[in-house]
């Protein structure tokens, strides 16, 4: 497994290793332009202005009480200002044990939002859940034929209606369908509308008001999937669906394995105050990995065998 996240991160790595040992060898002592080479080094790493001063400042108070004297020293003390943000993340996903389990998934087109939700789906029932999708997402063509491709390929129900319907009314008979077949856990697909907020937000809030209904309580997990290749993209929609949506619970961060921007998962937790839940770090159905805080940063900042 964790060769998987070594493997999943490696680009990221790469980028970021060659840079920080470039600024160990550049320098003998912390001295101002230390910082500021660092600073943009993070930034560069898709770490976030914000989230990249905000490490740094604390480093130098760091640094300064400890009386560290060398790159090398603030490094691994860097290293664990980034475990210190990375330990406020739960990354562990919610159950409900007396009634129907439901996990709503929004995020634009392009994301991975649908097959996320086959992967979910896959590992989920590969740990002896009985599970059903529900093809909410009536607003894009060819997403309700998308999810049900998923469907069959592991073996799980899909409940649809016709493209262009009522998302509600999928929920609906989505929820009845898996408590009378005896589901323990349903997703549902929803349609990402960030073009506009007003209709995101108020069909779900009918969805909400649905699930709430007919299953006697909120939904479980409402989560976010963000692309990790678009970088700093990924907080600003992150920031536009946290603003429109209230209730989101976690977030899910594909195509991680593709890119070098992998740094963005710390400002996504430290800016968003959401957790990271799961993680894409490869092509392949079991590659949805469930968020690990210390395999991230040992992929990210570990030496390599």
């Amino acid at each position: 497994m964790f060769k998987k996240w070594i493997k999943g991160f490696k680009k990221t790595k790469d980028n970021l290793q060659e840079k920080l040992t470039a600024l160990i060898t550049g320098y003998k002592g912390l001295e101002d332009d230390f910082y500021d080479d660092l600073e943009e080094i993070l930034i560069t790493s898709d770490m976030g202005v914000a989230t990249s001063m905000n490490l740094i400042e604390k480093l130098k108070v760091t640094v300064k009480a400890k009386r560290l004297e060398t790159p090398a020293e603030a490094l691994a003390q860097l290293k664990e200002e980034m475990t210190a943000i990375l330990e406020k993340n739960d990354g562990a996903l919610k159950y409900n044990s007396d009634s129907l389990t439901i996990w709503v998934v929004v995020g634009v087109n392009g994301v991975g939002k649908t097959t996320s939700i086959g992967k979910l789906a896959h590992e989920q029932k590969a740990n002896g859940k009985k599970v059903f999708l529900a093809a909410a997402d009536t607003f894009r063509a060819g997403a309700i034929d998308q999810l049900k491709v998923w469907g069959e390929r592991v073996g799980v129900p899909v409940i649809a209606h016709q493209e262009g319907g009522d998302p509600g009314a999928v929920v609906f008979d989505s929820i009845e369908s898996a408590k009378a077949k005896g589901a323990d856990l349903l997703i549902i697909d929803t349609a990402g509308r960030l073009h506009n907020k007003d209709n995101l937000m108020e069909e779900m809030k009918k969805i909400g008001r649905i699930i709430e209904k007919v299953n006697g309580g909120p939904a479980d997990e409402i989560l976010l999937v963000l692309d990790g290749g678009t970088g700093q993209n990924a907080i600003a929609q992150g920031e536009a669906f946290n603003e429109a949506l209230s209730g989101l619970t976690g977030l899910i961060i594909t195509k991680l394995d593709g890119t070098a921007k992998g740094g963005v998962i710390i400002p996504l937790i430290n800016q968003l105050s959401i957790p990271v839940k799961l993680v894409g770090i490869g092509e392949g159905i079991d590659d949805l990995e469930q968020f690990s805080a210390s395999d991230f940063l040992e992929g990210l900042l570990g030496e390599e065998d």
